[in-house]
């Protein structure tokens, strides 16, 4: 059976679990990205943010098998454990830059070497907004997000949660002068990391108003890596997306709102792994 765009796109993401140094457990989310290089070569990756991989010691990932013609064997999966689990990932250089990418080769070559081959489909560069394709949208806009909040996921076929929401600031702009826009859309523990899209089906109308029938649009605007939350004394803080499957003080009130990276800034890695 051949896969919707939007049932492959549910295939981008992968689970991140973590042991952390203090012995505490976290879940965070990663998503399949691939650098285009000279020719048919390509570099493929995990993103998240750094801090989703911070202080920890082990870490593990459940990737879906492929079939001989290069699709999902639902169900039918294969965990990977890695030591020293942040000292694989390279961090974006900028301190302010909640990004680390994972490289992938090594791991796909060594499957291949067994015989094994896994379904992950990437994010591909050229889905990124650049300023051309910021340039056509409207500033409101609907937003896909993919993800694992609380952790929780379809375990059995290794399938994320997709949750729905709306561009709170404009992502041509830069918010309070940082590479990052705000989303309206529910963020809980273990959306860290989560790729924000927009994706239509079908049609969209451009910032113009001109409207596009026909086909599908996808945009790679950004990674979730933040968001805000009132304290019991009204104040109103922003913090990292929590990790730990930990009880939260109901003093703790989430505005339902999100701080997203900019997707350009995944660009940036392509010159640290050439």
């Amino acid at each position: 059976m051949t896969l919707t765009v939007a049932e492959t796109l549910m295939h981008t993401t992968v689970r991140l679990e973590c042991k952390l140094k203090d012995g505490n457990s976290s879940t965070g989310t990663g998503f399949f990205f691939s650098f285009k290089l000279d020719g048919d070569q390509h570099i493929p990756v995990i993103i998240t943010n750094k801090h989703v991989i911070e202080n920890s010691e082990i870490g593990s990932f459940v990737l879906t098998k492929s079939d001989a013609q290069g699709k999902p064997l639902l169900g039918q999966v294969e965990r990977v454990v890695l030591n020293g689990f942040e000292n694989l990932w390279i961090k974006h250089p900028e301190k302010d830059v909640d990004l680390a990418v994972f490289p992938m080769a090594p791991l796909f070559r060594e499957a291949e070497a067994k015989g094994v081959k896994f379904f992950a489909p990437p994010l591909q560069d050229d889905l990124v907004a650049n300023e051309k394709i910021l340039s056509d949208l409207s500033g409101l806009e609907n937003i896909t997000m993919i993800g694992y909040p609380n952790g929780i996921w379809d375990e059995k076929n290794n399938m994320p949660i997709i949750r729905k929401g709306v561009t709170a600031t404009s992502p041509k702009n830069d918010y309070n002068g940082l590479p990052i826009f705000v989303i309206d859309c529910a963020c809980f523990p273990g959306s860290s990391g989560s790729p924000v899209l927009i994706f239509d089906q079908g049609g969209y109308m451009d910032a113009r108003g001109n409207m596009n029938l026909g086909g599908n649009r996808i945009i790679l605007l950004g990674a979730l890596f933040a968001g805000p939350q009132h304290v019991a004394q009204g104040e109103i803080q922003t913090i990292n997306v929590p990790l730990k499957q930990v009880p939260i003080s109901l003093s703790k009130i989430p505005n339902n709102l999100g701080f997203v990276v900019k997707a350009e800034k995944i660009l940036d890695f392509k010159k640290l792994l050439v």
